[in-house]
């Protein structure tokens, strides 16, 4: 149960953080480009990176607390950091392959699903529109 409410816990912090950040940075920069989204990928992938190989050099980290900033926290933060570690490991595995696959098809069936969603929201509203 420990473990559930500090991957929660870090999760709404993680969740949260993205949200102001992600706003303060395009309120600053402007919205003609994803900037927010951005520096939100790229921070959550490296905050993750230095956590995963920091939790597993040493023991100054318990279960509970990877957990919170790693799952929770980075995955509330951002799911691209996730998807970045992921893909790296097949690389240091040698699965060049594997690695090319999952990036590019995560990418490319991602930008697909959302497109679905966006057509399928469409289709409803149109269909609600009718009645």
């Amino acid at each position: 149960m420990k473990l559930f409410w500090a991957i929660a816990v870090g999760a709404a912090a993680g969740g949260v953080s993205r949200f102001y950040l992600a706003a303060a940075i395009q309120q600053r920069l402007g919205t003609s480009f994803p900037w927010g989204t951005l520096v939100i990928n790229i921070t959550g992938s490296l905050l993750l990176g230095f956590l995963i190989r920091y939790a597993m050099a040493t023991p100054a980290i318990s279960l509970e607390m990877r957990a919170m900033l790693t799952v929770g926290f980075c995955g509330g933060y951002t799911t691209f950091s996730s998807y970045s570690y992921e893909t790296l490991v097949l690389i240091e595995d040698g699965q060049i392959g594997r690695a090319a696959v999952y990036s590019l098809g995560s990418v490319v069936i991602a930008l697909f699903a959302t497109f679905a969603g966006f057509m399928v929201a469409r289709e409803l509203i149109a269909f609600r529109q009718r009645f």
